[in-house]
C-alpha cells in the first residue's frame, strides 16, 4: 500500500509553500497577475492559482456572513446584458455574495437560500435600486424593510434631464445645436466637479435654452430632499416640488415624479432613525471598485477569479 503524507506548510500547488503562496497573493492585491509573474519569474497561470488560493483563505478567515443590513446591486460582467448580483453587508462593510445567472428573482433567491432561514431572519434592512425582482425576492424570504438608495433615485432624475436635453437638441437646428451638442456630462455633473470651462459651457447652455434651464433648476433643487431629517418634512418638500412641475410641460420629470410616488415608502425609509447609521454610498463605491477590478483583469474569462476578487476586495491582507 502506498501512503501519501500531507505537509501543512504546502499550498494547494505542491511546488510552493503556503508562506510563498500568501506572499504572491498579497502582491496581487496591488499589482496585476502579469506584473507579479514577471517580477517573480513565475508562470502566469501559477500566479493566478496561488492568488485564488490566497483569496479563498481570506474568505475562510472572514467567516460565514451574518448580515443585518444588506445592499443589493447588479454588475455587468460582459457585453450583451450579462449580469451577476452582488450582495454586501452594509454594517461590516464588505461584499458577501456574488452570483446568479442574471438579475431575475430566481437568481436573487439563490442568495437567500444559501444564507438559510436563520440568516434571513437576521436581515432587518435591504438597500437596493428599484428593480422589482430584487424587492420581490427579498420580501419573500425576509421581513426586512426596503430602502431605495439615493444614488439610483438621482440616476433616474438625471436620465429624465438627459431626455429633455436630447429632445431640445432634436427640435433645434443650425448653429443653435452647438450649445446643446456634447453637453451631457456638463449638464448632469455636480456643479462643484466641473472645470472652469465646464461651468462656462453650462452657463451658456442654460442662458440660451429656457426648457433645459428650468429642468436643470428643478434637478438641482430636488437634491435638497436628502437634507431633511424627518419623513413628514421630506414629503412636504417633494409634494411642493411635484406641484412646481405644473405647466412646465416636462413629461420626463412628471414620469419621474410618478415613479417617486409609487416607491415613496422605500425612499422614506432613509429618514427613519434606525436606518441613518447605514452607509448608503457603500454600494456605489463598491461598484466603482469592481469596475477597476474588471479593467485590470480585462480579457480574463475565469468568472470564479472575478468572484473571489470581488468578495475579498474589502478584506484585510494577512501574512
Amino acid at each position: 500500500m502506498v501512503k501519501q503524507e500531507k505537509f501543512p506548510f504546502l499550498a494547494d500547488n505542491p511546488f510552493y509553500t503556503k508562506r510563498f503562496g500568501y506572499y504572491v497573493g498579497r502582491r496581487c492585491s496591488s499589482s496585476t497577475i502579469q506584473a507579479v509573474a514577471k517580477e517573480l519569474h513565475l508562470d502566469w497561470h501559477a500566479v493566478k492559482e496561488l492568488e485564488k488560493h490566497y483569496m479563498r483563505e481570506k474568505l475562510r478567515r472572514a467567516g460565514k456572513p451574518r448580515p443585518k443590513a444588506v445592499g443589493i446591486d447588479e454588475i455587468s460582467i460582459r457585453k450583451g446584458h450579462t449580469y451577476r448580483i452582488v450582495v454586501s453587508d452594509l454594517l461590516k462593510p464588505r461584499p458577501i455574495w456574488f452570483g446568479g445567472l442574471d438579475r431575475t428573482e430566481q437568481s436573487m433567491d439563490l442568495f437567500y437560500k444559501e444564507l438559510g432561514p436563520s440568516g434571513c431572519k437576521r436581515i432587518k434592512l435591504a438597500v437596493m435600486d428599484m428593480w422589482p425582482a430584487f424587492e420581490k425576492s427579498t420580501l419573500a424570504h425576509t421581513k426586512a424593510a426596503i430602502l431605495y438608495d439615493h444614488f439610483h433615485v438621482v440616476k433616474q432624475l438625471n436620465e429624465a434631464l438627459d431626455k429633455i436635453r436630447r429632445s431640445e437638441y432634436a427640435k433645434t437646428s443650425g448653429l443653435d445645436r452647438r450649445f446643446i451638442k456634447g453637453q451631457k456630462y456638463t449638464l448632469l455633473s455636480n456643479h462643484e466637479n466641473l472645470t472652469l470651462d465646464g461651468k462656462r459651457s453650462l452657463k451658456l447652455l442654460l442662458s440660451v435654452n429656457k426648457r433645459i434651464n428650468t429642468a436643470y433648476v428643478l434637478k438641482e433643487s430636488f437634491s435638497r430632499l436628502w437634507d431633511y431629517k424627518y419623513e413628514a418634512s421630506a414629503r412636504k418638500f417633494f409634494d411642493n416640488w411635484k406641484a412646481s412641475l405644473k405647466w412646465q410641460r416636462l413629461e420626463a420629470f412628471e414620469k419621474f415624479a410618478r415613479m417617486v410616488d409609487r416607491h415613496w415608502d422605500g425612499i422614506a425609509a432613509s429618514f427613519k432613525d434606525e436606518n441613518k447609521s447605514v452607509s448608503l454610498g457603500f454600494v456605489e463605491g463598491l461598484n466603482n471598485k469592481i469596475r477597476v477590478i474588471q479593467r485590470r483583469a480585462y480579457g480574463l474569462r475565469d468568472e470564479e477569479y472575478l468572484r473571489l476578487k470581488v468578495l475579498t476586495c474589502m478584506l484585510p491582507d494577512f501574512n
